[in-house]
């Protein structure tokens, strides 16, 4: 299987205002640059947001105080949402995504599986509303790529119906 970088097909601008949106802040980083009067010191933001019914998008943004780093991040994350298409508790197929040196792994799981991710990958599959799925993280551990890179798996994630439209075509 190789590993999908862009989305595929057209995306969709879905409104925040009629979703009831959760927030989840996967991590707070200070960052420093240096220039001729010395060091710069700044926050660097990474929020998920979803309504844990098929919607989730992930947020990064910079900042000199944390509070305004996390309300810039939240907003980022909700212009970036997108729909996930569920069958039932997991997803309708298998995918792998590759975001900068990170790839990620998405399995659909049977009934009961739970959420066997690494903890990145898990904040953004509970706030999508996945309750059941097997996953593996490749490559580099950096959150800011494992995040990207499982939103964009889950963007490519085609729906149940099309998937076994298209099973129905090859075998007969």
């Amino acid at each position: 299987m190789k590993a999908v970088t862009k989305v595929i097909g057209k995306k969709t601008k879905i409104d925040p205002s009629g979703l009831e949106i959760n927030e989840k802040l996967l991590a707070i980083d200070r960052i420093t640059k240096v220039v001729k009067g010395g060091r710069r010191l700044r926050y660097r933001a990474l929020v998920v947001v979803g309504d844990n019914n098929g919607h989730v998008g992930v947020g990064l943004s910079k900042a000199t105080g944390v509070p305004e780093a996390i309300r810039k991040a939240n907003t980022t994350a909700q212009k970036e949402l997108i729909e996930v298409p569920l069958a039932g508790n997991t997803i309708p197929h298998e995918v792998l995504a590759k975001f900068g040196a990170s790839k990620i792994l998405l399995k659909p799981a049977g009934p009961g599986t739970g959420l066997v991710a690494s903890n990145t990958v898990k904040a953004v599959l509970e706030l999508a509303g996945i309750k059941d799925i097997l996953s593996k993280s490749l490559g580099s551990p950096n959150r800011v790529n494992i995040a990207k890179a499982t939103i964009l798996a889950l963007a490519n994630l085609r729906k149940p119906e099309i998937v076994v439209k298209d099973k129905q075509d090859a075998a007969g």
